[in-house]
């Protein structure tokens, strides 16, 4: 399990020591996490973290940041994602604590519904014997089903962006369920929160074809109906 960065630091050379093991593991994990994802072809970009200065939340320099550390480190995360081991390898290097961010409407979509909601649909999915992907977990908040991605079909009013009623940061003030496809992104197991939260998988990926999304939307809007 992957500490909160900003706990209570240990004085001397001791506490240098210990917090020097911490930073590479934390960088080993994270840096770890990112190729798994590129070996899938799941691009990878920085995100901030929580931090470590005073009461702040968010390791950016947004004062009261709607959304912290579960949004990308540079404004060109877009462009910038990679699945180049060895710029994953510099990236988190430089920056050992920088969160996971994968950009979706690329390889993959996902639907991000809250958790109460989630649970529920996924005890339909077993009981109805649905299809299912990958499926992480943010804290105890929000529940992401990855789902194949609809990309950009050539219909657009057969595309639903998650941009046409919010954008990733303004989530909380959007309660219900989010279609994240193309233009945006959701932030990635081991991935950690302020206040001691987490992303985890539910449902790890294992690489196999993920379903398709019409098929989990009835249930997802369903239970998101339900709670």
């Amino acid at each position: 399990m992957l500490a909160v960065s900003g706990g209570k630091r240990q004085g001397g050379k001791a506490g240098k020591r210990q917090g020097g093991k911490r930073q590479r593991g934390r960088e080993r994990d994270m840096a770890a996490a990112a190729r798994d994802y590129a070996g899938l072809g799941w691009p990878c970009s920085p995100g901030a973290h929580p931090s470590a200065v005073g009461d702040r939340a968010c390791s950016c320099d947004r004062i009261g940041c709607p959304d912290p550390a579960a949004h990308p480190v540079a404004a060109t995360w877009a462009m910038q994602a990679s699945v180049d081991p060895e710029v994953l390898n510099r990236w988190w290097s430089e920056r050992p604590d920088a969160n996971i961010i994968l950009p979706t409407g690329r390889v993959f979509d996902v639907f991000d519904v809250p958790a109460a909601a989630g649970v529920m649909a996924l005890a339909r999915i077993a009981r109805e014997g649905l299809p299912v992907g990958p499926v992480a977990a943010m804290g105890d908040d929000r529940y992401l089903f990855f789902v194949a991605t609809r990309g950009a079909p050539v219909d657009e009013d057969e595309w639903w962006s998650c941009h046409l009623d919010c954008f990733p940061e303004t989530v909380t003030e959007t309660p219900g369920m989010r279609w994240h496809c193309r233009d945006s992104y959701v932030v990635a197991p081991p991935s950690v929160l302020p206040y001691g939260r987490e992303v985890t998988w539910v449902r790890p990926p294992d690489g196999s074809p993920l379903p398709d999304p019409l098929r989990l939307l009835e249930v997802l809007s369903d239970s998101c109906e339900a709670v």
